[in-house]
């Protein structure tokens, strides 16, 4: 196993990596407050707020995500030119993330997610959003807009963000893998079910464990390691994945990597941790995942780092990118992953 200089090195390697990152996002807006006693017009608690707050979400969280860690990300989208797509913007410029790849369309309205937090717990989520598949016109700015990146900028790796909000489309994905496959990028991708079959020939392949049920249309006791092995490498045959990495809740991660005729596989378990909020969890396992495939790490390494950074996130409220030296003080803590 790599010793604590390895990982050290791993780090600082993070910060010469540039990440395209395409799919949903979203503003994730939280009122905060306190409950002290229950309506009188219904059975359900009220919440004084005292505190209002909007967060960049969905894909925009990835690139939160990559930019803790070091790494520069480009985020390739479309929002709606609307007020929420206003304040999009401002939340993007606020943090400094690249908005070359962000495109507002009048044909959708910009995703948000309202959250209701009453004394440090999530009560109430309203969703405001659009899911339709985006226009064909909007399809084909934004390959347009994701060729020149790449054109532009040294890319290393491109990962897909998928929230069934209907940015990313059959044809998005087809054409970015040709281009992604062109340029020997590697691509990964944390998908859901509408789009599931649609991603052929990937490198890496981060589904959930319902997500991957679904996706297949297939159940299965993913306890019993020789079942859960013959669900993934149907995966990787019929859609040739590289690396499948599935993430089993509290029951950690799995991945299973292609090399030619080999297939190798590793099941890791889930640190014991004070889980607050699973919210954003999956974004931080596919962007760690994601700077590790660029920088040649193993696949014992990717899952192993993913399932760690994923679990520290938990133990925030709401949806939060992670913190690169509480993650690399806990590797190197660790010591052996």
């Amino acid at each position: 196993m790599p010793d604590n200089n390895t990982y050290l090195k791993l780090f600082e390697g993070f910060g010469q990596l540039k990440v395209l990152i395409l799919g949903d996002v979203m503003i994730d807006a939280y009122l905060w407050g306190r409950v002290e006693r229950i309506s009188p017009e219904a059975p359900v608690p009220i919440v004084a707020v005292h505190n209002r707050e909007e967060r960049l979400g969905g894909a925009a969280n990835v690139a939160l995500n990559i930019k803790s860690l070091g790494a520069q990300p480009i985020l390739c989208s479309v929002i709606g030119n609307d007020v929420k797509g206003d304040l999009f913007s401002k939340l993007m410029e606020k943090e400094g993330l690249d908005q070359a790849g962000l495109l507002k369309s009048n044909k959708r309205i910009t995703t948000t997610k309202f959250r209701i937090i009453g004394n440090n717990s999530q009560m109430l989520r309203v969703d405001e959003e659009d899911t339709d598949d985006l226009a064909n016109s909007d399809t084909n700015k934004l390959i347009k807009a994701v060729e020149m990146i790449i054109k532009e900028h040294s890319i290393n790796v491109i990962v897909f963000q998928d929230y069934n909000k209907g940015i990313i489309t059959g044809k998005l994905i087809r054409k970015i893998v040709e281009i992604a496959n062109e340029n020997n990028i590697p691509v990964a991708v944390d998908p859901k079910l509408k789009n599931f079959t649609a991603y052929k020939g990937i490198t890496l392949f981060k589904p959930n464990l319902k997500e991957l049920k679904e996706g297949l249309k297939t159940e299965f006791d993913h306890r019993n390691i020789k079942e859960l092995n013959e669900v993934v490498q149907r995966l990787q045959d019929k859609q040739q994945i590289k690396h499948a990495l599935i993430t089993l809740s509290e029951d950690g991660v799995y991945i299973s990597s292609k090399e030619g005729s080999q297939r190798y596989i590793h099941s890791i378990p889930a640190h014991r941790r004070a889980i607050t909020d699973v919210s954003g969890a999956g974004d931080t396992v596919i962007s760690v995942a994601s700077l590790c495939l660029a920088e040649g790490c193993k696949p014992y390494e990717i899952a192993a780092l993913s399932n760690l950074a994923g679990g520290i996130v938990c133990e925030e409220v709401g949806v939060v990118p992670v913190n690169k030296d509480k993650f690399l003080y806990e590797v190197r803590k660790i010591g052996k992953l």
